[in-house]
């Protein structure tokens, strides 16, 4: 729609500047930049006189093209103007309307860059439905964002007023994937510093900062390229094992996926033979996380449950919502 206006009030004064300019050299016989000349001053209405004698045919044309052309250069000024203050009344309600969906956030992930890492982890976090917020201090990746359908902000992540816009004290987790790991660094510290309850995610590129940034307050840090090599070795290796694990991360060919799901505090000593979850649900238990911080892998049916375990857990969607229903209203 602006383009289509902008090119319509272009394509007016262009018009006009051509009918003229064609009028005078054919009417008076002038070389064509004077007649473009005489044509611009008389539609701008800047009041110059006229820079050749003009005949009695001239002087009629010239009047038509008083009427119509000042008439059209009035119309394209008219055009621009409502086109700008369109835009700026767009760009106001626009602010709002963003702000207004940023105050209503809570227990959210505030996505600190969107490159590559960043991209990938908002769109894991779109796909799991999450609700989330993506900051980044490039105007292109933040438009970006916003055609992929995601709630974005322009700001620098490590300004501490930008965070607390983001709504960082009422936020979840962070994820930070910054160009340089100093610019995590620092934003984990501010991060933390705001809310020491946030939980934060970060990525590594030098691996001596690794330990830095769990010291500064990272819960998790990943080493992109660590990481890439090793599932390129294990590709070549182990072929059969990546597959599987990357069905299992990416859902791929099935409707399938991997969860954690809370045991509802109210359940007490109650093994996984006991709800048959397998069975009634066909959801696979991979392994249950402790209330006390241990891991049991592939756990047997005797394995008992306490409220605050987690179940890791693969199947279907809708099975696993009824899984997490199932253990969260559980009782003894």
């Amino acid at each position: 729609m602006l383009r289509r206006r902008i090119l319509l009030i272009v394509g007016v004064i262009v018009g006009a500047l051509a009918f003229g300019t064609l009028g005078f050299v054919l009417i008076e016989h002038v070389d064509p930049f004077s007649a473009f000349y005489m044509t611009l001053i008389t539609i701008t209405t800047v009041g110059y006189s006229e820079i050749f004698p003009l005949s009695h045919a001239g002087r009629i044309f010239n009047s038509f093209l008083i009427f119509f052309g000042v008439t059209s250069m009035l119309l394209a000024i008219g055009g621009m103007t409502q086109t700008v203050v369109e835009l700026e009344l767009n760009q106001f309600f626009s602010k709002r309307r963003i702000r207004k969906m940023i105050d209503s956030l809570e227990d959210h992930y505030i996505v600190c860059g969107y490159g590559r890492v960043g991209r990938g982890s908002a769109q894991e976090l779109r796909r799991a439905g999450a609700s989330f917020l993506v900051m980044d201090k490039d105007e292109e990746n933040v438009e970006a964002a916003i055609r992929a359908g995601m709630l974005a902000v322009l700001g620098d992540a490590n300004r501490d007023e930008n965070l607390l816009d983001a709504g960082i004290k009422k936020a979840k987790g962070l994820i930070a994937t910054l160009s340089s790991d100093a610019d995590n660094l620092f934003l984990i510290l501010s991060a933390k510093a705001l809310n020491p309850k946030l939980q934060v995610s970060a990525r590594v590129t030098e691996e001596q900062a690794e330990q830095k940034m769990r010291l500064a307050g990272a819960d998790y840090v990943f080493a992109p390229y660590d990481l890439t090599g090793y599932r390129m070795a294990q590709a070549l290796m182990k072929p059969h094992v990546f597959q599987f694990i990357d069905f299992t991360s990416k859902s791929i060919g099935l409707d399938v996926s991997m969860e954690q799901v809370r045991v509802g505090p109210n359940m007490q000593s109650r093994s996984l033979g006991e709800l048959q979850i397998r069975r009634e649900l066909g959801v696979i238990v991979l392994a249950v996380r402790k209330a006390d911080g241990s891991m049991v892998f592939n756990p047997a049916a005797t394995t008992v449950l306490d409220g605050g375990d987690y179940l890791v857990v693969m199947g279907e969607p809708a099975n696993l919502q009824k899984l997490e229903t199932l253990v969260a209203q559980e009782t003894a």
